[in-house]
């Protein structure tokens, strides 16, 4: 062998030596520490989330246990007939139902809410609507005009752009004259049903409790059963309303407007400046100052109200984003303002600051992705660093379980539950990241898709499961995190000790699945 060919041999094994050596010196002084540092930080802040889902959880149990129903709380009496007064008795009620381009779902909310049972003289039916396509727009006005025609008293508005999209719409709608009469506004989105006595339930909370400004409804989803992704939606809204909203209702009288299906009191609503167009969640946003100015909420779990859950995979990833980064920015250009509030006490400032939107908008999502999906796996590359069991296991069953109380009858999905809250926690925590960042996609608004009965003008086929289309379906982020995962469950296999291998199997396939599109249901284009 010649010198040329012995050093064509060694030169690699001295660059491979020397690449060995300089990882083992960044690996002991910066990179474990570094690692271990985060795992320290992931689990405080996950005995910061642990701590809020058991205090609710009692909560929860001590309301169930003592009855503590909002009628009982609060004073609820029908409003009665009066001889001499006549319809005057009863307040003047105006129904807002924004929608954009809803060719699906606006026969469905326009005809539910012109079927409200409530004196016709008191109640005005408003569409808002923000379509830009031209046969959508048509088809809400005949819609309009028809109910019109049996005596409905209803307004067909629009405007000549979508400036602040929803809350644009729903201020330029309360701008009309006709509004000025009115005490109340009840809002649904355009594939919102309440049922006809809705304002027979809600309205009395209002009229005989002064210091009440809203009556939020709970969600009723028709379409739960639809695809494996509308039940897993179910148990995390489940969750949202028979927990989260029952907590904040009461213990102190606060909670996120959810941006229909709920009643405000006109006065209460102008007094905390009206609806505001600077974050994507302006249903949070008039909540949090109204709330700031001393008004309480409440929340009726027992009233329902008809809606449809996304069932595209696009458009639930759009929904989550919205979901996720206005609340973070929110709480950025909030957090100062809550401070200095006088207005309410102490403890209900720090109630919203920490409980509300720290730990459940912020720390939640960080902690589901940032923890189980990137740092526990890594530790699998890193022996060095240990994760303790109660960190990674007890806590997050614990968290899991009680997450679960909510839908009982979808207990035996909870595995699948689990992969695709952690599918989601991806966008979720970039949305959040977005929001606390005020970086680009921040007031970002998509509306979501809804399918409607769309079924039924398939001619009773069953929607079908996506169809992988390269470009189109490929999602490269849960494609790029799925192969993190499959690799570190290699690693494991091989080398490790923590048997960390079945899981990180498991969510792999979760976000490979999702990373080809393979997920909700499919509409063939018309």
């Amino acid at each position: 062998m010649d010198a040329a060919s012995a050093a064509t041999i060694i030169f690699p094994d001295r660059i491979s030596g020397q690449m060995g050596l300089m990882w083992q010196q960044t690996k002991a002084p910066l990179i474990v520490p570094l690692l271990k540092l985060l795992v320290y930080l992931c689990l405080a802040l996950s005995i910061m989330l642990f701590v809020e889902r058991v205090y609710m959880g009692i909560v929860i149990v001590l309301l169930k246990l003592f009855g503590r129903k909002p009628e009982k709380r609060y004073k609820w009496e029908a409003i009665k007939d009066d001889v001499e007064l006549g319809n005057s008795a009863y307040p003047m009620v105006l129904v807002q139902i924004p929608m954009y381009n809803e060719k699906e779902v606006y026969q469905l909310s326009i005809g539910a809410a012109c079927g409200l049972s409530w004196p016709s003289d008191r109640i005005t039916i408003q569409v808002l609507d923000d379509s830009t396509d031209p046969t959508i727009k048509d088809l809400v006005e005949l819609e309009c005009q028809r109910w019109a025609s049996k005596g409905i008293n209803i307004k067909y508005e629009i405007r000549d752009n979508r400036n602040g999209y929803k809350a644009g719409a729903l201020k330029e709608g309360m701008k009309h004259s006709y509004v000025k009469q009115c005490d109340y506004v009840a809002i649904f989105d355009a594939d919102f049903q309440p049922e006809p006595d809705f304002l027979w339930r809600s309205i009395p909370f209002l009229v005989h409790n002064p210091d009440i400004a809203l009556v939020q409804a709970r969600w009723k989803f028709v379409n739960a059963d639809e695809c494996l992704m509308t039940r897993m939606q179910e148990m995390s809204l489940d969750y949202h309303f028979t927990v989260e909203q029952e907590v904040g209702s009461s213990t102190y009288a606060f909670f996120g407007f959810n941006g229909t299906a709920g009643v405000w009191r006109i006065s209460a609503l102008n007094e905390a400046g009206g609806w505001k167009d600077r974050t994507t969640v302006e249903d949070m946003d008039l909540a949090v100052r109204a709330s700031l100015k001393g008004w309480k909420f409440v929340y009726v779990g027992d009233l329902k109200v008809k809606n449809e859950l996304p069932s595209t995979f696009k458009a639930y990833r759009y929904q989550q984003h919205r979901w996720s980064c206005g609340p973070a920015n929110l709480f950025k250009k909030m957090v100062g303002e809550i401070m200095r509030t006088k207005k309410v006490t102490l403890w209900k400032k720090l109630y919203v600051i920490y409980s509300f939107f720290f730990v459940r908008k912020i720390v939640a999502h960080i902690v589901t992705f940032v923890f189980y999906c990137v740092l526990l796996p890594a530790t699998v590359l890193f022996p060095e660093v240990e994760v303790p069991k109660w960190g990674a296991v007890y806590i997050p069953s614990i968290i899991t379980l009680l997450n679960a109380v909510g839908t009982p009858r979808s207990l035996h999905l909870l595995v699948f539950w689990i992969l695709f809250e952690n599918v989601m926690s991806l966008h979720r925590t970039k949305a959040t990241f977005i929001g606390l960042l005020e970086a680009g996609r921040v007031n970002e608004w998509v509306v979501t898709e809804k399918l409607g009965d769309v079924k039924s003008k398939l001619g009773g086929k069953t929607l079908k499961k996506p169809r992988i289309r390269i470009g189109d379906r490929v999602h490269v982020l849960e494609l790029g995190v799925g192969a993190y995962l499959f690799l570190c469950g290699c690693y494991d296999v091989a080398f490790g000790k923590n048997h960390y291998f079945i899981y990180l199997f498991l969510q792999s396939i979760a976000f490979f699945v999702a990373g080809v599109g393979y997920v909700g249901t499919f509409v063939p284009n018309s």
